[in-house]
């Protein structure tokens, strides 16, 4: 697996953009998670190098994230397909969604999201598992979790953390 110096930083943001911090790389998951799956068809799409796209895929491959499988043999072709890991993204595209589509979104949102259980049109939202509310930065804070450490990437918002740790 390649290591990158925020693969080592105690923090969960700083390990999640290490891989997905990337343009190319949101906007491959968006495509495979909506159903583009072969090479040709992201490069299409997507209009990347196809030296970058084999990057990002391979990346994402190593990384659990895509699962590469053969749905030819003659010739052989394959495609990318989402792992639990890759499908756990959805939901931070969506919020990138929700805030573009607020910021830059002048004549509307390119995409509707549809929820097939309900039958709506929707927005993600990210809300508390306990009583429903939305999360928002004036609603909430962070406390200290048993993975956290101050060290590269954490010499200032470590401390500052620790000591929101509530007294025993």
């Amino acid at each position: 697996m390649t290591r990158t110096p925020l693969a080592d930083v105690a923090c969960s943001i700083a390990r999640a953009t290490d891989l997905f911090a990337d343009a190319w790389t949101a906007l491959i998951m968006r495509d495979v998670l909506v159903g583009v799956t072969r090479f040709d068809d992201l490069a299409r799409d997507l209009g990347v190098s196809r030296k970058v796209l084999s990057a990002r895929l391979a990346r994402l491959v190593e990384e659990g994230v895509l699962v590469r499988e053969r749905y030819q043999d003659r010739p052989p072709r394959e495609h990318y397909l989402a792992t639990e890991k890759g499908k756990e993204l959805y939901p931070v595209l969506l919020a990138l969604m929700r805030w573009g589509d607020r910021w830059y979104g002048e004549s509307g949102p390119p995409v509707r999201i549809h929820h097939l259980e309900c039958g709506h049109d929707t927005e993600a939202v990210t809300t508390c598992v306990h009583c429903g509310h939305e999360l928002t930065a004036d609603n909430t804070t962070q406390l200290p979790g048993p993975g956290g450490c101050i060290g590269p990437g954490t010499q200032v918002i470590g401390p500052l953390i620790a000591r929101r740790a509530p007294s025993p």
